[in-house]
């Protein structure tokens, strides 16, 4: 437990804060129970933007937990595990900083990550939610029924989460595929979920990658093309984004990402899998073939024509982490143009790209939020 030195005790606010949100998370939470200063200070919204601007990259892995006492199905936890990218080298530990386990059965199924929230939303036979929550602060809320809500099929349901670039207001989307349905937001704060209309498109992923204020997802067209469509979090509209030139008729899975701050594309064919990054966001020129991984460098890669790799991370030269639904994570070393594998947990599991912050689900609703 810190101590508290009475010179700093006597610092600036501004000081304070500078000081505190350059340690490591857990230190800042062990800070909390110091004294009532340092309570208020780290649970004030100042300090949550600041620093959630030097929160460390990591990633928040879901896997299957054991199976519970009711016999109600499988659930999943989640653990968030901390990535060092360093100029001189990068690495992916296994230790565990931080468990979040709300304990729920059936399906839970990682909508996004933003700014140290995550959205989950949680599906079984009996029934259906959507959950804010923030591991942190230990902080969760679930969201109201849609207005729209039926006994839907998991496959016909597809979220996107995110934040407005101008209003600032976090965002979940919800959108019921092959219904008659309207597409449905809520807006943190506001207690209730808006109709959006009726999108014309199949989405082809289960959750929209969340980048400068849109939300994208692959379409599958009439003419059998994959193409892009993006909503956009202020005016609330969906259209279509500028996609990857093709390349052959047949794909058999793709994926969208974010990679250090780009959007991206793998694209798995018969022979071979494809990464596309976006570098200037919203210009189709500026799709750029990142690499291309031939199935023949790898026996392990015959994975790909099973199940779709999804990237979860990018580092500073250029290694791009990526994963599969099978207990697999693929690194891409672009210096030595290899591809490997790793095990990582056992059971299915899904990672996300994570920055842990303090920012406080009190700050949208109260009388919603529950502690975990």
């Amino acid at each position: 437990m810190p101590l508290v030195d009475a010179s700093m005790e006597n610092l600036p606010v501004e000081v304070m804060v500078d000081i505190l949100s350059r340690l490591p998370v857990k230190t800042i939470i062990q800070c909390k129970c110091v004294c009532k200063k340092w309570l208020d200070l780290v649970s004030d919204s100042y300090f949550a933007d600041f620093q959630l601007s030097r929160s460390p990259a990591g990633i928040m892995i879901y896997h299957d937990s054991d199976h519970n006492k009711e016999n109600t199905g499988y659930h999943k936890s989640g653990i968030w595990v901390e990535v060092e990218d360093k100029p001189d080298h990068h690495n992916l530990p296994h230790n565990r900083v931080m468990s979040l386990d709300l304990n729920l059965p059936g399906i839970i199924h990682p909508v996004g990550s933003l700014n140290g929230l995550i959205c989950l939303w949680q599906y079984n036979r009996k029934t259906s939610n959507t959950y804010i929550c923030n591991p942190i602060t230990r902080e969760y809320m679930i969201l109201p029924k849609q207005k729209y809500h039926r006994k839907e099929i998991y496959a016909d349901v597809t979220y996107g989460f995110g934040v407005s670039s101008v209003a600032r207001e976090y965002k979940v989307i919800r959108i019921l595929q092959k219904s008659l349905s309207p597409a449905e937001v809520y807006t943190l704060g506001t207690g209730q979920w808006r109709s959006l209309g009726h999108v014309p498109y199949w989405f082809t992923g289960r959750c929209g990658q969340f980048l400068n204020g849109h939300a994208h997802w692959t379409i599958r067209d009439q003419d059998s093309s994959k193409k892009i469509c993006a909503l956009d979090f202020d005016k609330e509209t969906f259209e279509l984004f500028p996609s990857p030139p093709p390349e052959e008729a047949f794909i058999y899975f793709d994926c969208l990402g974010v990679v250090r701050g780009c959007l991206c594309r793998c694209d798995t064919y018969y022979s071979k899998f494809t990464v596309w990054v976006m570098k200037e966001y919203g210009v189709k020129k500026s799709w750029h073939k990142e690499f291309v991984i031939e199935r023949c460098m790898d026996p392990n890669l015959d994975l790909l024509r099973v199940e779709p790799l999804y990237p979860i991370e990018g580092f500073e030269d250029g290694t791009i982490l990526m994963a599969s639904y099978q207990n697999k994570v693929f690194v891409y070393c672009p210096q030595r143009k290899t591809i490997v594998d790793r095990e990582v947990f056992g059971g299915y599991f899904y990672g996300l790209s994570y920055h842990p912050s303090f920012l406080r689900l009190h700050n949208f609703e109260n009388g919603r939020v529950q502690l975990f």
